[in-house]
């Protein structure tokens, strides 16, 4: 399921706030397992994005590189944690799907973003036969999606003041 997906399955699935002392334990428990308790999102997640971005980053001095980027498999927030080692990946995605809606919202449209632009950079690579073509491919991708992870963690971090024109300032 992609991240478009897994987020229109789940925008309309009503959400239960504990209250009181069993919401101190909800809480504690995410943080517990390096999830923000306001937002319900991890961090974890923009692992996945590092990682393209990592590889990303090798290919201009590395052009075989690209081979490592053109395997990385997009993965929505619940496949990600379904995939990964993380030891708490089903309270991450409970807290996830419980999230509210409109922070989930905004945090999957980010990812989705990234998601599009990695993959339509990917594309591009395969259908390109230079490797600086793929390393200046590589790069503008790297101009695109880092401040998207940030902002990304941002909304995970529960900060609402990194907005998308100041980090986009930044770069």
């Amino acid at each position: 399921m992609t991240s478009m997906a897994a987020s229109a399955a789940r925008s309309d699935r009503p959400t239960s706030r504990p209250t009181g002392l069993e919401a101190e334990a909800w809480a504690a428990k995410l943080r517990a397992a390096n999830i923000n308790p306001r937002t319900g999102l991890a961090t974890d997640y923009l692992n996945h994005f590092n990682e393209a971005i990592m590889l990303l980053e090798m290919i201009p001095d590395m052009p075989e590189c690209a081979e490592d980027f053109l395997s990385w498999t997009p993965l929505s927030y619940a496949e990600h944690f379904t995939a990964s080692h993380f030891k708490a990946r089903d309270l991450a995605i409970e807290a996830y799907e419980s999230a509210d809606a409109t922070i989930r919202t905004e945090f999957d449209n980010i990812a989705s973003t990234m998601t599009s632009i990695l993959t339509a950079v990917g594309t591009a690579m395969r259908e390109v036969s230079q490797d600086r073509t793929r390393a200046t491919l590589a790069e503008q991708a790297i101009v695109w999606v880092k401040p998207l992870v940030t902002l990304a963690g941002g909304i995970i971090n529960g900060s609402r003041e990194a907005d998308v024109e100041t980090i986009m300032a930044a770069n």
